[in-house]
């Protein structure tokens, strides 16, 4: 498969290297300074193009994509305003792929939170919270990650329906804690705590491989796809 790159910091490096041992081939790196290649020749070869990249440019690279009739993989977060208008281009006949986290074992721990919210919602003496910690480089906050846990147990939890961050929950919402510490790849905790104990369940990411190699797969699962795709569209037990 012919891959194009948007973004090249250490993400960009690690899907690159992945890619490249899955037998893909790297026809396209685009960063900060070399956008007019989004018009080359070699970028609307790609079949795929994986985007990792920040808030601030995401929207106007997937444009870029779409008007060179190049599908997009894209993991970058705190874009969601957006999202209304790519799913109206994948309507369209444009193909995009977005996951909050394409580790794959951050979806299992989505299936795992949503199952252990569907649990406590018969047991209103636990209180629900969460915490996330990162590196120092993310920009948005509280995380992709955390806001699809919280929308999670939103879904399952009828005493929950909205979550904050930053700031003291009220009694219908889930408190989030976003701390950026060091070169943290991520850590996603959430705790059920009532006066005689706590429930609490972790994801720990080791590095930054799970994510590119689940955002490699994912460009696999899309080629040759239409519309709008996420992550139970490819993993069935989310469903």
């Amino acid at each position: 498969m012919k891959l194009a790159l948007i973004g090249y910091g250490k993400m960009g490096r690690e899907i690159e290297q992945i890619a490249q041992k899955r037998g893909h081939e790297i026809v396209s790196i685009i960063d900060i300074d070399n956008q007019a290649d989004f018009e080359s020749e070699a970028f609307r070869s790609a079949e795929v193009a994986i985007e990792f990249t920040i808030p601030s440019v995401a929207i106007e690279n997937y444009r870029k994509c779409f008007a060179a009739g190049v599908p997009v993989v894209s993991g970058t977060t705190g874009w969601l305003e957006h999202l209304p208008e790519i799913k109206k281009a994948c309507n369209e006949g444009k193909t995009f792929f977005y996951a909050s986290n394409f580790s794959l074992g951050v979806n299992i721990f989505f299936a795992l939170n949503k199952y252990l919210a569907k649990i406590m919602n018969g047991f209103p003496a636990y209180e629900v919270n969460m915490e996330e910690v990162h590196h120092i480089h993310k920009l948005d906050a509280p995380s992709g990650t955390a806001i699809t846990l919280a929308e999670g147990i939103i879904e399952e939890l009828d005493r929950k329906n909205s979550w904050v961050e930053g700031k003291k929950a009220a009694t219908n919402e889930i408190e989030i804690t976003a701390i950026r510490r060091d070169e943290v790849p991520g850590i996603h905790s959430i705790t059920y705590e009532s006066d005689v104990d706590s429930i609490r369940i972790t994801h720990d990411a080791k590095s930054r491989k799970g994510f590119a190699l689940g955002a490699v797969v994912a460009a696999e699962f899309t080629c040759g796809k239409k519309g709008f795709l996420t992550m139970t569209d490819m993993l069935p037990f989310l469903q």
